[in-house]
């Protein structure tokens, strides 16, 4: 196999001055992010630690007890009320809901896992998004749903956690103060989607969560 190499002439003070410019500008750009608390760009991305399919399928067919016997909804528990979704699904391309309270005296609300599953993921991400928990359930047919809810203020549970319907897993925030306090939430049937944009033209693997719950009240 031929090994390529890079090779910068000493004697040649063009090629110096060029790699330094390079070097220089990748140090700027961190050190300007971190200072200013913007996202790095993603040649300095973290990893996102989260269960892969193989854990989850695992996990359903040891409990089957933790398989979905239908959905409630994540705010004033089972029928949100005392909640309004103030951005629906797809309006300016809105790829979940916002849920607020009447009146909008929401900080800290409780928000409630909408069916049995297992947590996929928990954390930070960034300041469009703040904490966020995505949740895997597993509808009677075999297919797989996810859930999540960002924005958050606290979070009551892990990665890996198993969880039961109306299960307190957080309560409402406001992304570090980026937004007014509101549950962003959404439902997936794309198992792989990351957390996402938020907002998008297609909505390929995104679910509208009020008429799948609506429609999925009761499983089993």
């Amino acid at each position: 196999m031929n090994e390529k190499r890079f090779y910068c002439d000493k004697n040649d003070p063009k090629k110096i001055l060029g790699l330094y410019l390079i070097v220089q500008s990748l140090v700027f750009t961190f050190v300007l992010c971190s200072e200013n608390k913007l996202e790095i760009p993603k040649i300095f991305e973290s990893s996102r630690e989260e269960l892969g399919p193989d854990s989850i399928d695992k996990f359903f067919s040891e409990h089957n007890e933790y398989v979905s016997d239908g959905f409630d909804f994540p705010v004033g528990k089972p029928n949100a009320k005392g909640y309004m979704d103030k951005q629906p699904f797809g309006k300016n391309f809105h790829l979940g809901e916002d849920w607020n309270a009447v009146g909008r005296n929401d900080y800290g609300d409780p928000v409630y896992a909408v069916s049995h599953g297992i947590v996929k993921f928990v954390g930070d991400e960034g300041p469009g998004w703040g904490t966020v928990i995505m949740i895997t359930h597993l509808l009677p047919n075999g297919k797989r749903i996810n859930s999540l809810y960002a924005h958050l203020s606290k979070i009551n549970v892990s990665k890996g956690d198993q969880i039961r319907k109306g299960k307190m897993i957080g309560r409402i925030g406001d992304a570090n103060g980026r937004y007014g306090p509101h549950l962003h939430f959404e439902m997936r049937d794309d198992f792989f989607l990351p957390t996402g944009p938020g907002y998008s033209r297609d909505p390929s693997g995104y679910l509208n969560p009020k008429v799948f719950i609506r429609k999925n009240r009761k499983l089993k």
